[in-house]
């Protein structure tokens, strides 16, 4: 379909139905348990006001970004909803995170006690959420620090110590060393909580799990969960959908790409198209340009990869390099007009791409490719 407003005919078409599906799939998996939806990176590449207010819209309990910034733009685009900062956040920052009224992440001691500095000179409680580092080894207070941490925040009238959570490193893992660790993790995070507990601090949301720990290791005594991936429409591991396959349930990816043919040429065998003129036409073909190229999000390494688009339902190979702008496929000795629907990812007619073939073709994995998918690209709602 047509975008509107789109200049350049390289467009990605963000399906609302599949969001809600995800969203409500999700609540299956986790019912009764409040739902946080990750809209870092802007929506994972689908666009960050776009996403989250279609997961306002259908009940979303909280969002969660990674920077102050991602936080700014939600408030600005006029959303209301419970916004979590899941990293903490340098001292020079917290004033403007906290008057935009998101909920800030205390990951150190000297985070905690540069939160208390702030809030006391504030008429509004600071919410915050303190996190606990069970093996992640990246940010997050020690187990051994966090009661202090939590009593340095709840000693500050100004605090609202509000949630206590972690983050799994190995979740989306299916041999027993990572099963194991993960069990570790929970563990550990448990040992933390029971201790702040006995002390009578008791935070009102717990939350451990991302995709992979809500798919593959179902929480005990947690209040919410942080879905990213899953609610795009894609398993970080394809074990992980064992248990909805046995439900009766499936994802469906949220993005596709889509381009139209720009130019239409005939070419010779042994002709070599594009930068560094890799490779020679082993035919006569006809090759097609497409304006969508590695400034948009797409590899370069999937030419050498073989990898293909879908052009009225068939499927065509790269011609040549990838360049900044545009791709050039071979479509042989078929007939495609100008102006030909190019799906990039998708499905058009029975045939189908998506981002974990790009991953792969590109030997990454499926968030790198969705969060790549460049700003230039327009996202267009489609039901």
């Amino acid at each position: 379909m047509p975008a509107e407003g789109v200049h350049r005919p390289a467009w990605a078409e963000i399906s609302l139905s599949a969001l809600s599906h995800n969203l409500d799939v999700l609540r299956r998996v986790a019912p009764g348990i409040a739902l946080c939806g990750v809209v870092k990176a802007n929506g994972y590449g689908h666009g960050e006001v776009l996403v989250a207010r279609a997961l306002v819209d259908a009940g979303v309990d909280h969002l969660a970004v990674a920077i102050v910034d991602e936080g700014l733009e939600l408030r600005q685009a006029g959303i209301e909803t419970p916004i979590l900062l899941l990293a903490e956040i340098p001292a020079d920052t917290l004033v403007p995170a906290l008057d935009a009224r998101l909920s800030v992440t205390v990951g150190s001691l000297d985070g905690a006690r540069a939160l208390v500095e702030v809030a006391r000179s504030r008429d509004e409680r600071a919410v915050c959420h303190l996190k606990v580092d069970t093996g992640m080894l990246r940010q997050g207070v020690a187990p051994d620090e966090a009661l202090e941490a939590a009593r340095l925040l709840t000693a500050c009238p100004q605090v609202d110590l509000e949630g206590l959570f972690t983050h799994f490193s190995v979740a989306d893992g299916d041999s027993e060393d990572h099963r194991s660790f993960t069990r570790q993790q929970r563990e550990r995070f448990r040992v933390v909580r029971d201790e702040l507990s006995r002390a009578g601090i008791r935070p009102r949301v717990v939350h451990d799990s991302n995709s992979a720990g809500l798919l593959g290791h179902p929480g005990e005594n947690v209040t919410m969960v942080r879905p990213g991936l899953a609610l795009y429409g894609y398993l970080p591991a394809p074990w992980l959908g064992e248990s909805l396959e046995s439900a009766g349930l499936s994802l469906r990816p949220v993005m596709s790409l889509r381009a139209r043919v720009v130019a239409r040429r005939r070419a010779l065998a042994g002709e070599r198209p594009s930068y560094g003129r890799w490779r020679a036409l082993e035919r006569d073909a006809t090759l097609v340009t497409v304006p969508y190229g590695y400034a948009d999000g797409y590899p370069r390494r999937l030419f050498g990869a073989g990898a293909d688009v879908l052009i009225r339902g068939r499927r065509y190979p790269l011609a040549g390099m990838v360049t900044m702008d545009q791709l050039i496929v071979n479509c042989g000795d078929d007939h495609v007009e100008l102006g030909d629907e190019v799906v990039l990812l998708g499905r058009q007619g029975e045939q189908s791409v998506d981002a974990e073939d790009w991953a792969r073709w590109a030997e990454t994995v499926s968030w790198e490719i969705l969060c790549g998918i460049s700003a230039r690209v327009p996202r267009v709602l489609v039901p």
